[in-house]
């Protein structure tokens, strides 16, 4: 790790450089299990923000929370060929308890489509009974080999949506209005952009019929895949006999979906965003959005001035926006360490705006905002400091989406791309690149044999190039699709 002053930057080590963030920002720590790790408050409050907004945004698609055991049958899994041979590598399985062996194993959950689905066929008899819409908040466990904080840790947290429905046509619909959800909250929240669109069958999550994801590009131009929503058929349906009454009279197995985001997203956040003096936090995820730092060089200077500062901080407190509520504000009363010292420590930990205050601005009824996205410094007058906070949030919130956007589309790579030129890419920089593909499993295991590319997604119609490639990537032949190919965690 980098000195106590100064983080490995970002060109040196992107890697070091996020894993510095991470532990010095206090947003998580390793845990003395293997690939587990521990989320402090921290990073806490970043998820809980997360998990509030996105609770909000289920419920207002008609979808309810519920909650299913972490330990599932063995045999369950063992029912839906194809999901179980894509965990197998991954499961951790109990075979004792309570000093005994057990009569059937029991998988320790890494994802719930059987027992979910499982109980479904025992809840649903009619159509009357469907659409069921139901969502849990929890953790889940895979056995990784390469682990790292947030973004692939053996047990993490999540969501996962589970549905049924009557037909086929609704199962698309929410499959697709789930990745819309996403998308909605990862750009205007988490200010980060994303590409959607439909994963290869090499992609695409084991036992559904379709995948499709939100694809975000880091700073090091590497894909994350952000967030999932599959389209199951009826696959699961079959695998477990759930099947309903139509309202024509006769029996069909019910069409399901899943969808899920994680944990992964607070990485994500930190590789869009973080600079090389540490994280920087979108406002509206931030718990501390503005945090006040009073200026003094006397104890008389002490008194009056943290009197002030607290005045201020109640000030700020109370103010109601129209959204998302009050001014979450904290105020740096710490004795013993410089400004400076703490000025450090806040934009390590990414808060928004910097407030300094002093016998000067107090004179002169003032306060000086600093922006952390910028640097910029705005002195404003206390009477309608609170306005112009919200105003500055306001606008650091949409500049943060913007640059990203720019620094995405700088590093995309579209027309004109031979494979000789892809490699290039790929060994040197990397980034988004707009292909063609023949539709050959043979053409894209080789691309990720030769140059550990995959096809992030194949883009949605909005996010494809104005002139359709016409011949693949890797063989020449004719196209059937666009790709995103990219390196990706």
């Amino acid at each position: 790790m980098a000195d106590d002053k100064k983080l490995t930057t970002r060109a040196a080590d992107f890697s070091a450089w996020y894993n510095e963030v991470v532990l010095r920002a206090e947003l998580a720590d390793y845990s003395p299990v293997r690939g587990c790790m521990v989320i402090r408050p921290r990073g806490y409050g970043i998820w809980e923000r997360m998990q509030r907004q996105l609770d909000t945004m289920f419920k207002d698609t008609g979808h309810e929370n519920a909650y299913f055991p972490i330990f599932i049958p063995e045999s369950f899994l063992q029912k839906e060929a194809e999901h179980v041979e894509g965990f197998a590598p991954e499961l951790a399985v109990v075979t004792h308890a309570g000093g005994k062996k057990l009569e059937e194993p029991l998988v320790v959950r890494p994802t719930s489509e059987t027992i979910i689905y499982a109980m479904y066929a025992k809840w649903v008899q009619s159509y009357r009974d469907l659409p069921v819409l139901i969502n849990q908040w929890a953790n889940v466990v895979r056995w990784e080999m390469r682990t790292r904080l947030f973004l692939r840790t053996t047990e993490f947290l999540w969501q996962e949506g589970h549905t049924a429905h009557a037909t086929l046509d609704e199962v698309e619909e929410e499959t697709r209005r789930m990745l819309g959800v996403y998308r909605d909250f990862m750009e205007t929240y988490m200010a980060m952009p994303v590409v959607t669109g439909l994963k290869s069958n090499a992609e695409k999550f084991a036992g559904a019929v379709r995948t499709y994801a939100c694809e975000a590009m880091m700073q090091d131009n590497k894909g994350l895949q952000a967030g999932t929503s599959h389209n199951l058929g009826q696959n699961f349906s079959k695998a477990f006999d759930f099947k309903f009454q139509t309202e024509a009279g006769g029996t069909e197995f019910a069409w399901n979906t899943s969808w899920g985001v994680s944990t992964r997203l607070v990485g994500g956040l930190v590789m869009t965003h973080g600079d090389d003096k540490g994280l920087q936090v979108p406002p509206l995820l931030a718990p501390i959005e503005i945090v006040i730092v009073p200026i003094w060089r006397s104890d008389e200077e002490r008194s009056r001035v943290l009197e002030a500062a607290e005045r201020v901080r109640k000030s700020l407190h109370a103010w109601e926006r129209r959204a998302p509520g009050k001014l979450r504000v904290h105020l740096d009363s710490r004795e013993g360490m410089k400004p400076g010292a703490k000025y450090y420590e806040w934009e390590l930990r990414g808060i928004p705006i910097r407030m300094e205050l002093g016998p000067r601005e107090i004179e002169k009824n003032q306060a000086v905002l600093v922006r952390r996205d910028t640097g910029v410094k705005v002195t404003v007058t206390l009477d309608s400091v609170a306005e112009d906070c919200a105003d500055m949030l306001h606008q650091i919130q949409d500049a943060m989406l913007v640059t990203a956007r720019e620094r995405r589309e700088k590093n995309s790579h579209r027309g004109g791309m031979d494979y000789k030129r892809f490699r290039e890419i790929m060994e040197g920089e990397g980034g988004f690149v707009y292909a063609g593909w023949c539709g050959s499993a043979e053409c894209e295991a080789a691309i990720k044999d030769e140059t550990k590319a995959t096809i992030r997604v194949l883009p949605d119609e909005e996010f494809r190039s104005a002139k359709t490639p016409e011949t693949c990537l890797k063989c020449s032949g004719k196209a059937e699709f666009e790709a995103l190919w990219a390196k990706a965690y």
